[in-house]
């Protein structure tokens, strides 16, 4: 498969699964505002999701003078300055999308190319009509019916598995991202109401739609640490940090056994190496109290991972090229 089609590919994966990620953090963020019954105590602030987003607010900062819900808003959903916002997202994956309009079933260019129309086009006055709510449910489900569209319809080729690497990837930087803030907000706050910290446990769960998961497995109520050990180191539950992981990996594992090259291995150990330090962890503590491995090195590590995959795969060595077809 030529570099730049599965690099296409790759970037499909993330730029949805981000615009999703966004959306989500938006509705629940904005959710948790309404339905709380005090909002000194209880309200969810937006300023940290500037933080999950992107550490460096800088680009926010020239772009509006206060972190309310209406700028944050607008600059996650719907400003095209900012790379990482929705609108972006859903562009740049409708661009590589139409670029690959022979590589991809016709539902799944008529998929995304609704969701943009639906959601980048005449967007505008989504926040004065009080209608985030509907817009991120409506940005959730285009992810998902893409999603599942293309699994339904796309050959299980090399296409295929940069596309999911790059899903699973841009999720479980996503996850950890968000769970990373919410805990030590929780640990920052340890004083606070038992009602209070559910209600957030409980915001945080639903931003990956994990509620009705976790509450399968623990029973005893919510609690923060169960919470930061599910969504880190569950094995089963398909937005999980490890569970992403352990996609990747076996991906790259899968992609590596049809790409014998030299330089498929290194991706593979990196994620390998990823997947089994969460796989033999034995506590979220590790990450989030004791930083035996910080949640800033797992983050580094992901990152690290992504830049590997491109150096691997994406990056077009011409003088490699010319070598080999000499031969």
């Amino acid at each position: 498969m030529l570099s730049r089609i599965a690099e296409n590919l790759y970037w499909i994966g993330r730029y949805v699964e981000r615009a999703e990620n966004t959306a989500r953090l938006l509705d629940v963020n904005y959710l948790a505002v309404v339905e709380s019954s005090s909002s000194n105590l209880i309200a969810e602030q937006w300023e940290p999701l500037l933080t999950i987003i992107d550490d460096d607010d800088a680009d926010f900062c020239r772009h509006y003078q206060q972190k309310d819900r209406d700028n944050v808003s607008d600059w996650l959903a719907f400003n095209r300055d900012n790379a990482s916002s929705i609108t972006s997202s859903l562009t740049f994956a409708r661009e590589n999308a139409r670029t690959l309009r022979d590589r991809i079933s016709l539902e799944m260019w008529e998929a995304i190319n609704r969701a943009y129309l639906e959601h980048c086009v005449d967007s505008h006055d989504v926040l004065a009509k009080e209608s985030l709510h509907n817009y991120c449910a409506g940005v959730r489900d285009a992810s998902h019916l893409f999603f599942g569209i293309a699994d339904a319809t796309m050959p299980r080729d090399l296409g295929w598995f940069f596309m999911r690497a790059g899903q699973y990837l841009e999720r479980s930087d996503n996850v950890l991202r968000i769970l990373t803030l919410r805990y030590r907000q929780q640990q920052k706050n340890a004083l606070i109401a038992q009602e209070v910290r559910t209600h957030r446990s409980v915001a945080l769960l639903r931003t990956v739609s994990a509620l009705e998961a976790f509450r399968k497995q623990y029973h005893k109520g919510i609690q923060p640490d169960d919470v930061a050990e599910f969504l880190l180191l569950n094995a089963d539950f398909p937005r999980s940090v490890r569970f992403s992981l352990q996609v990747v990996h076996g991906i790259l594992r899968e992609i590596q056994t049809r790409n014998d090259a030299a330089v498929a291995k290194t991706p593979v150990r990196q994620a390998g190496w990823l997947a089994a330090r969460l796989e033999y962890m034995s506590s979220a503590k590790q990450v989030f109290e004791d930083e035996t491995l910080p949640a800033e090195d797992l983050l580094n590590d992901i990152a690290a991972l992504s830049t590997t995959i491109s150096q691997a795969y994406f990056v077009f060595n011409a003088e490699q090229h010319q070598q080999q077809s000499m031969f």
